[in-house]
């Protein structure tokens, strides 16, 4: 009788899950803030979100079937994920055509060109929304403000975010509530810290993800932002600001916890996770962009393969 060993890339999973039926469970988990995206934002939120998903899906099935000579893997709900992902890390008024490139930054570059899912070492939605920042920095850095629903999409009022008045040294913040429930300008699915915790309590009881990311990325930035503002009150915001506002949360909960592109070990996912939250803390403050979140998350990837040398889980016998 001959056994033959399977040999796949990751990620690799240890219980009863598939990877598919975990990607599916990432998108229940977002769609709370989906929900209030659609709320705050109306027809621009829908149409964002719906481009960036449909041609996510379209540029992995030609990739593979026309390029790779594979069968296209599309209903594993990843190319989903990674077109949600990037919609939320957009403005709702970005015109269609910018979409698409991102898309196709995010799904050619970020995940096909190494191979697909399993082989990527950067997060893909995160390289298509720099990709974007990059080469559209002014449609990319245009906020609408919630609440105002225009007929068309592109033509509403625009106002700026809450990091962005930080850096400009504005002191007039929205409140603290208006942070918490999503009212503020700011990406698709980043602006409501309830909507994005409800998703975070959902992960951890279906066991998809651990808390070790999210928590040390929040814990440090937290405490980073909060020695700045003991130091100098009238010059540092304080540090519930930097947990409420931009994409942190996001970023934490639903992006550098990816399988593919996040340590294996406990130990590893503290350390990636610190150097996230210190990462984004001192281009907050210290940096001409007002955001650091996409690019320390990007940064801490591209040394996971490094933090999984050195935090290796011991050997099942092994001293």
């Amino acid at each position: 009788m001959e056994n033959n060993l399977i040999i796949s890339p990751s990620p690799h999973i240890h219980s009863g899950d598939t990877v598919s039926k975990n990607m599916y469970g990432v998108l229940i988990a977002l769609l709370p803030a989906l929900l209030v995206s659609l709320y705050y934002f109306g027809l621009g939120a829908l149409i964002v979100t719906a481009v960036s998903i449909a041609s996510c899906i379209l540029f992995e099935y030609l990739i593979q079937k026309i390029l790779f000579k594979q069968q296209p893997s599309i209903s594993d709900g990843s190319a989903i994920l990674t077109g949600l992902l990037l919609a939320f890390n957009l403005p709702s008024n970005l015109p269609v055509w910018i979409i698409i490139i991102g898309a196709l930054a995010a799904i050619g570059i970020g995940k096909m060109s190494f191979g697909g899912l399993g082989n990527n070492i950067f997060n893909p939605a995160l390289v298509g929304r720099v990709f974007l920042l990059i080469s559209f920095p002014a449609q990319m850095t245009t906020w609408p403000i919630p609440g105002n629903l225009p007929m068309t999409y592109t033509d509403g009022q625009t106002g700026a975010t809450v990091l962005s008045l930080l850096n400009e040294g504005v002191k007039n913040l929205p409140s603290y509530t208006d942070m918490f429930l999503g009212k503020m300008g700011g990406s698709l699915g980043e602006v409501s810290a309830v909507a994005l915790l409800i998703g975070f309590v959902f992960l951890l009881i279906r066991k998809i993800i651990t808390w070790h990311i999210p928590v040390s990325i929040i814990v440090t930035t937290f405490l980073f932002t909060g020695i700045m503002h003991w130091v100098n009150p009238t010059e540092y915001a304080h540090p519930l600001v930097h947990v409420l506002s931009g994409g942190l949360l996001l970023g934490a909960i639903f992006m550098a916890t990816d399988y593919v592109t996040s340590p294996m070990s406990k130990n590893g996912m503290v350390v990636f996770g610190i150097g996230i939250g210190l990462l984004t803390s001192v281009i907050r403050l210290f940096g001409a962009y007002p955001e650091g979140m996409s690019f320390a998350i990007l940064i801490m990837n591209a040394l996971t393969p490094l933090i999984n040398i050195y935090f290796k889980p011991k050997h099942f016998g092994g001293k």
